[in-house]
């Protein structure tokens, strides 16, 4: 068989195909060439998904009729030196330059290029089909660059039958416009089309957080913590949301290295393991990093799309993330989200049909479907016994006068506890004086519990609901994760070391990390080229298939260059045990105990959240509360 050379329109076109996928991998090239030609007004139109427009127009330094027809060619860049004596590849400082994207855009649509430098008389056009480049020719034209691609995937026809529908392509340029606005806030963005609603981010210069709550919503801004961090001169900055701010699913993580965008599994690995305990199983944190690092210290030539890289040091890159993370959580991260505040809100306003009060009252916060309308707040006729599941009461002596709304709280009376738990109706406790103190603490002074498992706490500009069982779980948890990381674990010694074949490369990535599991009760030997033995593993987790572990770990070193699973899965026990030794649901507490509570919350790390990531306190200001009653 005869080799041949391969025709440059099929060359592109293969090309082509690692570098645009779909419409919005086209989108993202030409607006990162914009940005590096130093465009401060980017704005993109589109139509059928982008497959039969895309159009992005720039105020850039623009191109002359020379650069305009090399811009075209493959491999042709301003973004690259060319000195023989240096390795360009090593300072790679813009997001373009490979060179690829317009030729492998003009191979297989309809691309016209019009630019014109800010010092030159004229604009100046250039169009490609189909692979087939035309002329450079005289155009009308403002300063900078408008490129059109019309009919995506026109000249390569099954690539059109992977395409997904309109409105989700279009949605796939929308996250990618998103994405490149975070990392440049000082750039104006304005996306519209007839395939979709406009979506206009303006400059926000400096402010980083202002542009990250354009794009994430204005409620990032009251639950995110700011992050700066910096490793051997590996500096990661950026914003990571408390972990009761959450959400469905991972798109509402974002990672920048040196400006870029990329999707990295090393990064997003390093943010779940920052967030382990602390989200819920199915949800996802709400983080925004930057890593600024030395170009030569990552490689962004890993794929033709630029959207992997490699940093040469992944275990520090990946140390850095998780420590700074934990750290800006244990310093600022036990707070309840605004939005579990708001939601609250919602369900409170008369007409809400969330299952919450609506129009009917029901005492355990669902709508009790009644026709008539609900008592005032606190109130009832005199004599009236309240239903079985009352838990709590008001001193409603009829001769005691009205002194506002803050008498009332001053009154709230714990309930006397019967020999089946339950609280009494005719024995109420001695109302509960409200302390001097309650201002003076984050979590307030508690007040009362609600059906024997929520305390309420007021604060000094509002209250807090308390769920006692997550809360002491979590209480409990951290105790025992103190243990965990104190000393060196229990373990079981094996009466016959358990021998467990595995690659050489495996045997020997296990064994690098032999003193770190040995500190975790899991003693490891190396026996031959390809095994080893297992001589001890930890106390904990009693009968454990322990080849299947180590192999897990293995595999896991392998791909992420730790051995977390071990840990994760000695602190899982350790959170079982917590849930069932910590206070249960339906345990009536005194008001002694319920202060002890909220003052070891305000004084443990992570106490805004139980083991199994749920919010463990939901926290009302005053002047929510007043808006309910139409007071602001």
């Amino acid at each position: 068989m005869t080799i041949k050379q391969l025709p440059e329109t099929l060359i592109n076109q293969i090309a082509a195909g690692e570098v645009i996928e779909r419409p919005a991998s086209a989108a993202k090239e030409l607006i990162e060439n914009a940005i590096d030609a130093g465009a401060t007004r980017i704005e993109i139109a589109t139509a059928g998904g982008g497959k039969a427009l895309l159009r992005i127009t720039d105020n850039g330094c623009g191109m002359s009729d020379q650069d305009l027809a090399l811009a075209v060619r493959r491999h042709c860049t301003s973004k690259l030196s060319a000195a023989l004596d240096s390795n360009p590849l090593m300072d790679i400082k813009s997001l373009g330059f490979r060179g690829e994207a317009l030729p492998s855009i003009g191979s297989v649509a309809r691309l016209s290029i019009t630019s014109r430098r800010a010092d030159s008389a004229s604009a100046y056009q250039i169009a490609i089909e189909g692979g087939k480049v035309g002329e450079v020719r005289p155009a009308p034209g403002n300063p900078g660059t408008v490129v059109e691609v019309r009919d995506l995937f026109f000249a390569t026809p099954a690539r059109l039958k992977f395409l997904k529908t309109e409105r989700a392509e279009a949605a796939a340029i929308t996250e990618m416009v998103k994405r490149l606005a975070i990392a440049f806030p000082q750039i104006r963005f304005v996306l519209s089309g007839s395939d979709r609603s406009t979506l206009e981010l303006p400059s926000t210069g400096d402010d980083h957080l202002a542009r990250i709550a354009q794009v994430l919503g204005a409620e990032f801004r009251d639950n995110a913590i700011a992050l700066d961090a910096e490793r051997e001169d590996v500096h990661l900055g950026g914003f990571a949301g408390i972990p009761t701010f959450n959400r469905g699913n991972s798109a509402h993580q974002y990672a920048f290295v040196n400006g870029r965008p990329v999707q990295d599994k090393l990064i997003l690995s390093a943010i779940r393991g920052a967030y382990a305990e602390t989200v819920p199983h199915g949800r996802y944190p709400v983080a925004v990093l930057s890593l600024t690092v030395d170009p030569a210290l990552v490689d962004v030539n890993v794929h033709p799309a630029k959207s992997d890289v490699r940093f040469r040091d992944p275990g520090l890159v990946r140390g850095l993330i998780v420590g700074a993370v934990r750290q800006a959580l244990a310093r600022e991260g036990d707070r309840a989200s605004t939005a579990g505040a708001g939601a609250m809100l919602r369900a409170f306003r008369p007409g809400f049909g969330g299952g919450g009060f609506a129009d009917g009252f029901s005492e355990r916060g669902g709508s009790s479907g009644a026709s008539h309308p609900a008592p005032p707040y606190g109130a009832r006729p005199y004599g009236a016994r309240p239903g079985p599941s009352a838990d709590w009461s008001f001193d409603r002596s009829p001769n005691r006068p009205l002194e506002g709304g803050q008498a009332r709280f001053d009154t709230l009376a714990m309930p006397a506890a019967r020999a089946d738990g339950h609280a009494t109706v005719s024995e109420i406790a001695e109302p509960v004086a409200v302390p001097t103190e309650s201002g003076a603490f984050r979590l307030g002074a508690a007040r009362a519990q609600v059906h024997a498992n929520y305390i309420v706490a007021q604060t000094g500009d509002g209250l807090v609901i308390v769920d006692q069982h997550a809360a002491h779980e979590r209480l409990v948890f951290e105790d025992m994760r103190k243990a965990l990381t104190g000393r060196r674990l229990p373990s079981q010694g094996l009466l016959i070391p358990e021998i467990i074949s595995l690659p050489e490369e495996d045997c020997d990535r296990l064994m690098e990390h032999a003193e770190a599991l040995d500190r975790l009760g899991l003693a490891i030997e190396r026996f031959g080229p390809g095994a080893v033995a297992v001589r001890e593993t930890p106390a904990m987790l009693g009968e454990v298939d322990v080849s299947g572990l180590v192999r897990q770990l293995a595999d896991e070193i392998a791909e992420w260059q730790t051995a977390d699973s071990l840990f994760a899965r000695l602190e899982h026990v350790a959170a079982t045990m917590a849930c069932h030794g910590s206070v249960r649901s339906g345990r009536l507490l005194r008001v002694e105990e319920m202060n002890a509570l909220l003052r070891k919350m305000e004084d443990t790390p992570g106490s805004g959240q139980c083991n199994h990531g749920r919010p463990t306190y939901i926290e009302l200001k005053l002047s929510d509360i007043e808006r309910l009653f139409g007071r602001s």
